[in-house]
């Protein structure tokens, strides 16, 4: 099985334009992302998908490899799917470009799953973990999700699911994806479906498509950095 890692790096980030190039510690964020996900040592190739001719000589001048995308995209699997549609992989994983303290554990329960699915039932993976802050469970921005007994995902949803007539645990989604490339391409050529419209999250694209998502539940959080505080404290991390 041949796995292949992307990492989708555009430039003009709403809330924190030009963070992937943004100094943490001596390197860029992009650059230590990049290369934690190389020193995993679990995938066949590492790209980095880019709209930027910044970024692409960035990574070009590292000896990395770089998918300069020729299309506009509006959500992260596009840029994705574009350049894996020109690679030759069985599974791709979605990385993306500003999680410099991504989990080789993670990682690897991820790509354990489609090892595992030897009747290749499902056509992706990602992540989740046990909100235990009704404050998180009520905040929008914090994307839940609900599966079935098999741990595949049956709903996301902004709003708080399941709704706790009784004791139960509710899940947050953690947006790293692990797709079957037939599945990534196939997202692509779809047009944005009712349900992700009025969420605005991608991932039920998937799931009103009739596509089987593997949940799996993790301890690994992250810490992504989407304005200049959360540059502040990932640089903490590392001096």
């Amino acid at each position: 099985m041949r796995i292949i890692a992307v990492i989708p790096a555009r430039y003009e980030a709403q809330r924190f334009p030009g963070k992937l190039l943004a100094d943490l510690a001596g390197k860029t964020v992009l650059q230590r992302t990049y290369e934690a996900v190389q020193q995993t040592k679990l995938f066949d190739e590492v790209w980095v998908a880019t709209d930027s001719d910044a970024i692409s000589a960035h990574i070009t001048s590292m000896g990395g490899k770089v998918f300069r995308s020729q299309l506009i995209h509006e959500c992260g699997s596009n840029r994705v799917a574009e350049c894996a549609s020109q690679l030759d992989a069985h599974v791709i994983i979605n990385v993306q470009g500003d999680e410099p303290f991504i989990s080789p554990q993670a990682l690897s329960d991820l790509i354990t799953a489609f090892e595992d699915d030897v009747e290749a039932k499902i056509d992706l993976a990602s992540l989740m973990i046990p909100i235990h802050s009704k404050a998180d469970l009520e905040n929008p921005n914090v994307v839940k999700v609900v599966s079935d007994k098999q741990g595949r995902a049956l709903y996301f949803s902004r709003a708080a699911i399941p709704f706790m007539r009784a004791q139960g645990q509710a899940f947050r989604h953690v947006g790293i994806y692990a797709f079957r490339k037939a599945a990534l391409l196939d997202f692509y050529a779809q047009a944005p479906t009712p349900l992700e419209q009025a969420e605005k999250i991608e991932a039920i694209r998937y799931l009103e498509m009739g596509k089987v998502m593997q949940m799996l539940e993790t301890d690994f959080v992250g810490v992504g950095i989407d304005t200049p505080e959360d540059l502040v404290k990932a640089n903490s991390l590392l001096t």
